[in-house]
């Protein structure tokens, strides 16, 4: 028998409906809904250990998969199964761990899994817009210790109309796309590209999008409501020592705000706090170490905290002796990679990217295979973060999370700027060198120096910033602070990354980790960030002011050029035959799409020596050479025959054309060579196809004068019969029939 199932539905205003259903799939899991909106559905499923794991944090995992029979496909590969996550499921996860992470108690440390799965496709929704609720609403209906439902929701901006999860075609007209997470009450994520919006216009879309998840919220507490909300669980608590905690204060507090205060450098100021630390397990034996050593860290981090946020609560300073608005001292260089299409270095404090950009065809796209999107990228930005850029030393197991993410707000901040028509694909590779704070807007500001470098027409210079912000709920005191340091990023209340060009906002990226921000101190940080990307743009164009006029002289030059569907095989030869000999021959690469709307074929041209692609140009022309009849051509002769000589047009080689012997001159010729030889350039006339041998036909004697006194010899059957003396063939109307 079908279980009771419990459902809510919620209308998007114009049509759409997002549903939210549980009882009837997974009911072994704590808590598990199915999202529906049109034909697309998620399948989510959260389960939390009952026993706290040996660790200071929450293992919190948050999983999202698209499974390909969803959209009715096979998974791609040798090996005909999901694997490993993509960069877009990815994303998808990295969106719904910053917003639910901070919901669950410091003290929770429970193994913690959300899993969520596309079950079923529709090419009008994307289902990461909907995760974030599915999430939310599967814990709503847990025994879990979280502090309130929260969803999240994609906004665009079409002809100037906000819009609540559009679909995919629709983005491509959007101004905006924007995925904001957000509880009833506080706006706790935002990330997503623009089209050099205002900071105005982003703050309205916010607001928009913060009113829609407000319904969301609501939704999921009806649907727990009439499902039964089940007590929240016990778990055991961290241990606390109120006395242990006053004499770590007592003893670090001015140690730590003196060394906050002296404004030095990331290692020395780590050194300092150790010592501090140490000093502090000093005054316990080994004994009484072993049973409150974790919370003689626990409190010396918390006394760290406080003084470092006072120092600049009540005197304006930072760790590092900066101003609230100050920017750390910059500088760039271009060019620095000898063989490289194009190379740039961004230093900014104690901060450093080295970025590369490679230039390739079309087969150099990056492939896009997701069962809810099918694609290419020809801009692509990979960011890698090794462990000596932080002066570590731990495993390296592949690309992490944080760099797809910090990546992919990399790409999303620059890929605006690369013009339309750009004829190459772009790679551009950020290597963080050295970090102390924001790598991923030192990332975007190398990218567009490595870019212009290489000669890509950027049409404007993105430079990047990341703000920060310190609260004090209880006398309503708060600081914005621009371009962050690493330990401002997590003693902090705020992490907003902002990119954009001197005419607005392209991208960014925002965690709030203090309830109720205001839209008042939203504005400030943004109008402060402002003025930092500026300040910073100042700096990139002062080291290249506008795009290389031309790439490099070793990076390749690429060529693209239209030809008629029908010539598409001809250039590429039997086997691949033409196509291979001309790469060969004149060291280049050439790739040939076919445009599926005009059938014509798009041949890309890649090469280093301008004088290989012109004779790649000069051989498709020379494919595709068709002479007019009537016109008068330039030809060369290549080879001898007995009934005549085969001509070459000189401006199409390759295409060759029989001269017959009757055709080189108006006198009998009884030898070829009496008139024309191996190598000889003269003009013939083109005549078109001969009625007669249904051949191409061209003549030499058409351009030269008739001899004079000479007579037209009579065409062939108005000579009186045949040479053996007239026509003996009987008339037809003599024949018998045939006999079958």
């Amino acid at each position: 028998m079908i279980p009771k199932t419990f459902r809510e539905v919620i209308d998007l205003g114009d049509g759409r409906e997002i549903s939210i259903e549980t009882g009837k799939l997974a009911k072994q899991a704590h808590g598990s809904v199915v999202v529906q909106s049109g034909k697309c559905m998620l399948l989510c499923t959260v389960v939390s250990n009952y026993k706290q794991s040996d660790v200071d944090f929450l293992p919190l995992t948050v999983d999202y998969r698209e499974k390909f029979a969803a959209a009715g496909r096979y998974p791609g590969g040798f090996f005909k199964r999901e694997a490993r996550p993509s960069d877009g499921e990815v994303l998808t996860m990295r969106l719904v761990d910053r917003v639910l992470r901070p919901l669950f108690p410091k003290d929770y440390h429970a193994e913690t899994q959300v899993m969520i799965q596309l079950m079923s496709h529709d090419e009008n929704v994307m289902p990461d817009a909907m995760a974030g609720l599915a999430a939310s609403a599967a814990i709503q209906l847990s025994d879990f210790p979280f502090e309130c439902a929260i969803s999240e929701v994609r906004v665009g901006r079409v002809n100037g109309e906000l819009i609540i999860n559009p679909t995919r075609e629709q983005l491509k007209e959007s101004d905006i796309d924007m995925v904001i997470g957000a509880s009833a009450d506080s706006v706790m994520m935002v990330e997503g590209e623009m089209d050099e919006i205002s900071e105005e216009e982003m703050v309205e879309a916010i607001k928009f999008a913060h009113e829609a998840i407000k319904v969301q919220c609501e939704a999921q507490l009806k649907l727990a409501e009439a499902f039964g909300k089940k007590e929240v669980r016990e778990y055991d608590p961290e241990v606390e020592d109120q006395e242990l905690e006053k004499k770590v204060y007592d003893l670090t507090y001015d140690k730590v705000y003196a060394i906050a205060k002296a404004g030095s450098a990331k290692h020395e100021r780590s050194a300092a706090f150790d010592a501090i630390k140490e000093e502090v397990k000093a005054t316990f034996s080994e004994e009484e170490l072993e049973g409150i050593g974790g919370l003689v860290s626990k409190y010396f981090y918390k006394a760290e905290k406080e003084a470092v946020r006072n120092l600049t609560l009540e005197e304006g300073l930072r760790l590092d002796g900066r101003k609230t608005d100050e920017i750390r001292p910059i500088w760039c260089e271009i060019d620095y990679l000898p063989s490289v299409h194009g190379s740039s270095i961004f230093t900014r404090g104690e901060t450093q990217a080295l970025a590369t950009v490679t230039l390739g065809t079309s087969r150099e796209a990056n492939q896009i295979d997701m069962p809810s999107y099918e694609g290419e990228e020809t801009f692509y930005l990979h960011y890698n973060f090794p462990p000596f850029s932080t002066g570590e030393a731990r495993p390296i197991r592949g690309t992490s999370r944080r760099e797809v993410g910090h990546g992919n707000l990399a790409q999303r901040a620059l890929k605006g700027m690369v013009p339309d028509d750009c004829p190459y694909t772009v790679r551009v590779v950020s290597e963080v060198l050295e970090s102390n704070g924001s790598s991923s807007m030192a990332t975007v500001c190398s990218g567009t120096m490595a870019l212009m470098d290489a000669g890509v027409q950027l049409k404007k210079p993105v430079s990047g910033i990341a703000m920060g912000l310190i609260t004090d709920t209880e006398t309503g005191k708060y600081a914005v602070l621009s371009d962050i340091l690493g330990d401002e990023d997590h003693l902090g209340d705020m992490d907003f990354k902002v990119t954009g060009t001197a005419d607005g906002i392209t991208a960014c990226q925002m965690d709030i980790k203090v309830k109720g921000l205001s839209y008042e101190i939203l504005v400030k940080a943004l109008m402060q960030a402002k003025d930092g990307r500026l300040h910073i743009l100042e700096k990139l164009t002062d080291t290249i002011a506008a795009p290389n006029a031309d790439v490099k002289s070793y990076a390749p030059k690429i060529v693209t050029k239209i030809i008629p569907g029908e010539y598409i095989g001809a250039v590429i030869g039997s086997g691949g035959k033409v196509i291979q000999e001309l790469q060969k021959e004149t060291n280049t690469t050439i790739v040939i799409n076919e445009d599926p709307e005009t059938e014509e074929g798009i041949v890309e041209i890649l090469g280093t020596d301008q004088a290989g692609i012109d004779a790649v140009i000069a051989k498709i022309d020379a494919v595709m050479f068709k002479p007019e009849v009537g016109s008068v051509y330039e030809v060369k002769v290549i080879k001898m025959l007995d009934f005549g000589a085969v001509v070459e047009y000189m401006e199409a080689p390759g295409n060759e054309v029989l001269l017959h012997v009757s055709e080189l001159a108006w006198e009998r010729t009884e030898n070829v060579s009496d008139v024309v030889n191996m190598g000889d350039v003269f003009d013939v006339k083109y005549f078109g196809l001969d009625p007669r041998t249904r051949k191409e036909k061209v003549s030499r004697k058409a351009l030269l004068p008739k001899p004079e006194g000479y007579k037209e010899r009579p065409p062939r059957n108005d000579r009186g019969g045949d040479r053996r003396g007239g026509d003996r063939r009987r008339d037809n109307r003599d024949r018998k029939p045939r006999r079958d």
